[in-house]
């Protein structure tokens, strides 16, 4: 049997001296695995880069084997982004966390999501805020979706700025304000899509998905966040903290 399909290029582990098996997260198959063939060879290494976009063929005798791909270049994106340490970063976390996803289980928004953010690191005013909401959909997907629609105190659907770390629940201004500094920030641009990322929102909104995927994703499984990601935050910060000029010295 064989498929065609598009995917993300995730990981590959070295398989003999000059084979690998390749990790994929596909449009229609999900994330899905396979033997690459060459897949260590100065023509084929290039391809198998983490976010680079492939045309893949699979086939195997039978479903449940592990099958070997065909792959061929979409869309390097890699490349892209090699100068961009945050970017780069960002790349690493979003093939990392791909990975969490159930095996050959098709997850079609979530990798047109993932396809958007890849294509939007030209413009760091922007991937930022999709990296964050496709985490969100990630705990979604995992069946570990927060509930954003009302406070859970009082049942009111405006002014929403807090969520339970316990319940994932979103909590208004008013009924959180007592408890502000146990509950999670919950950014504006998570509830609006038009709504801009205000100073902090984004370490927020990570901050926010970040808790909810150890403790429900993670953490069970004996499992910790990718490095990547916490290399992505720690970049994140340090761009947000004000330059600090030195005081000129007196002239003598």
């Amino acid at each position: 049997m064989d498929w065609s399909d598009e995917g993300i290029f995730l990981t590959a582990k070295p398989l003999g001296e000059a084979n690998a098996v390749a990790e994929l997260f596909t449009l229609a198959h999900g994330r899905h695995l396979g033997l690459v063939r060459g897949g260590r060879s100065r023509r084929v290494r290039p391809l198998l880069q983490p976010g680079n976009l492939l045309r893949a063929t699979w086939r195997a005798r039978l479903s449940e084997h592990l099958g070997g791909f065909n792959v061929e270049l979409i869309e390097a994106h890699a490349g892209r982004v090699l100068d961009d340490a945050t970017a780069l970063a960002a790349l690493g976390s979003l093939t990392g966390l791909a990975r969490l996803l159930p095996e050959r289980d098709p997850h079609p928004a979530l990798y047109a999501g993932a396809l958007r953010i890849l294509r939007a690191f030209d413009d760091a005013s922007v991937w930022p805020t999709l990296l964050v909401r496709w985490e969100l959909q990630l705990l979604g997907e995992l069946g570990f979706g927060l509930d954003l629609s009302e406070c859970a105190a009082t049942g009111v659907d405006a002014d929403l700025v807090y969520v339970s770390p316990r319940s994932g629940r979103a909590v208004s201004r008013d009924a959180g304000q007592p408890y502000c500094n146990r509950l999670l920030k919950l950014p504006a641009f998570l509830l609006d899509d038009g709504a801009p990322a205000a100073e902090g929102d984004i370490l927020a909104g990570f901050a926010l998905t970040g808790h909810f995927l150890e403790r429900d994703v993670l953490e069970p499984h004996g499992l910790a966040m990718p490095q990547a990601r916490e290399r992505l935050i720690s970049l994140l910060a340090r761009a947000s903290q004000p330059v600090v000029m030195p005081a000129k010295a007196g002239i003598q």
